[in-house]
């Protein structure tokens, strides 16, 4: 087939040299404009560019596309059979989603109507469930609310955070968009509706998901964690101060002590969470220190059993 690609982040890379190597035609790969990023401010291309001009496909970079003149000729005048849309990070509108006579096909990380929104994987894992998925659909007007075309299920390892999961699913979502162009083109798969009563969404993430909740209970904590990496990870305020937590894990703890508190056990902290549960925190920062250990951390701050966070 004739393609347009719309994709940005390492997510999408994986799609497109897939459907590369599956011999069809990307006359197009539409990326987000270079950003600035790292140390020096300097302006970084998309990883899906990168992947663009290492095979000498044409790209395109626009601001916006809406009421781009320039951009909707040029998709005109490519005339593609279909496009494919993957973590680009733009609302296509409904000029483009009307364009190709096969629509424009999205692959999305989660099991429709499950998780809707910017951050499927994240937020998966955060609420502690043991299976996610991809799923390609067609895209419409709203919000992931497109029929469905074709789904893969993914279990979820216990001890996976969301670089894992992201992997993964970066891999199964590039073998199931060849499949789903397959089908299309043989008319062997068909547009599945959404049951919209099952829908629950996905929000984009916010720094605040980051803090640590010793309200919930000790897997909560951990699950969003995992989920919430590598941003906004886990934090929480010790002696007026951020601390990071890099690593944790669900443990025992000694009896007794309201949510917050920190026990010191053999060279363990301990954070005890709802309903007499608790964390290990493994790896932690200091605001404005390096990483330590925690034996590291308890040595060098004295910490004592008994302290508390404040939450």
């Amino acid at each position: 087939m004739k393609l347009v690609f719309c994709g940005t982040p390492q997510f999408a890379v994986p799609t497109l040299e897939a459907v590369i190597a599956a011999d069809h035609d990307v006359a197009l790969v539409v990326t987000q404009p270079d950003r600035a990023a790292g140390r020096g401010m300097e302006m970084q291309p998309p990883p899906v560019k990168r992947v663009a001009l290492e095979r000498g496909i044409l790209i395109a970079q626009p601001e916006k596309i809406k009421n781009n003149f320039e951009f909707r000729t040029q998709l005109e005048d490519i005339r593609p059979e279909a496009i494919l849309v993957v973590a680009y990070g733009r609302i296509i509108p409904q000029w483009m989603l009307d364009l190709p006579p096969l629509g424009c096909i999205n692959l999305h990380g989660s099991l429709l109507p499950k998780y809707r929104g910017a951050a499927p994987i994240q937020w998966a894992i955060a609420n502690g469930e043991n299976v996610t998925g991809v799923t390609t659909m067609r895209l419409d007007a709203g919000l992931d609310t497109g029929d469905m075309l074709l789904a893969k299920v993914v279990p979820i390892g216990q001890e996976e955070t969301a670089v894992d999961v992201y992997e993964c699913l970066a891999a199964v979502g590039a073998e199931l968009m060849v499949e789903t162009l397959c089908g299309l083109a043989d008319k062997s798969i068909f547009c599945q509706p959404q049951d919209h009563s099952l829908a629950t969404l996905a929000p984009i993430l916010k720094r605040e998901d980051g803090l640590i909740d010793c309200t919930r209970i000790a897997q909560s904590v951990y699950d969003r964690w995992r989920g919430f990496q590598p941003w906004p990870g886990a934090h929480t305020t010790l002696r007026g101060k951020k601390l990071i937590v890099h690593k944790m894990h669900v443990t025992a703890h000694p009896t007794g002590g309201e949510p917050g508190t920190l026990f010191v056990q053999d060279n363990a902290m301990l954070l005890v969470c709802a309903n007499d549960t608790a964390v290990c925190l493994d790896e932690v920062q200091m605001e404005g220190k390096r990483r330590m250990s925690a034996a590291e951390f308890l040595n060098g701050y004295q910490i004592k059993s008994g302290e508390r966070l404040q939450i």
